[in-house]
């Protein structure tokens, strides 16, 4: 049976007040230290499974964030806005479920209102939830798409994800500067050519 706690317990405090570590993740991780050459008992190393553990829990710490919560206070009076509504180049970190290793990048959320809106931090929120989790950048784009769809109600949804993969340009291929795009168009900018060439050229693209 495994006594390791689930993302949803609430996590435990040591004497300085960081988050304590189980004996097991760290055995964990010295174990994969040994693995790689290396000697976890080392100076340099001592401390160095319990960083990586803490890490990791600050990582994947979308395990224990609802999305759709970010979304649950809107705004009906804007004024007769009824017009595309776009936040551009928001900054994210996420890990590849395949390797573990760094997906950094951007994306850009557009969505075009029905009868209420959100607030635009928001939208950076919800990105967030999804992208500290394992991922891979088709689902992250989709699960953005799909929530703002869900909870707001829109006429149409836009989501431009573009990042770069570690698994790919710092092991295997070995390949740097290569950037991956994804998109997942609904509603209206999907239907509608004219409303998808404008949303992606307001995107820059």
């Amino acid at each position: 049976m495994n006594d390791l706690p689930s993302p949803d317990d609430g996590d435990l405090y040591d004497d300085d007040g960081k988050i304590a570590v189980p004996e097991e993740v760290a055995e964990a991780i010295r174990t994969l230290i040994r693995w790689s050459g290396d000697d976890p008992a080392r100076e340099g190393l001592i401390d160095t499974p319990r960083r990586v553990a803490r890490a990791w829990k600050e990582y994947c710490q979308g395990y224990t964030d609802d999305p759709a919560q970010h979304l649950a206070r809107v705004f009906e009076e804007v004024g007769g806005y009824e017009d595309i509504v776009l936040l551009k180049d928001i900054p994210f970190q996420s890990h590849c479920e395949h390797h573990m290793a760094p997906i950094i990048g951007k994306a850009h959320i557009a969505y075009l209102p029905q009868d209420r809106v959100v607030g635009i931090s928001k939208l950076a929120r919800v990105l967030h939830a999804f992208a500290r989790r394992l991922q891979v950048q088709e689902r992250l784009t989709a699960e953005v798409a799909d929530c703002i769809w869900q909870h707001l109600a829109p006429r149409g949804v836009a989501v431009v994800i573009d990042a770069t993969h570690a698994c790919m340009t710092a092991r295997g291929v070995r390949t740097p500067g290569v950037t991956m795009t994804t998109s997942r168009m609904m509603g209206i900018f999907r239907e509608d050519p004219r409303s998808r060439a404008e949303v992606l050229k307001l995107m820059g693209y």
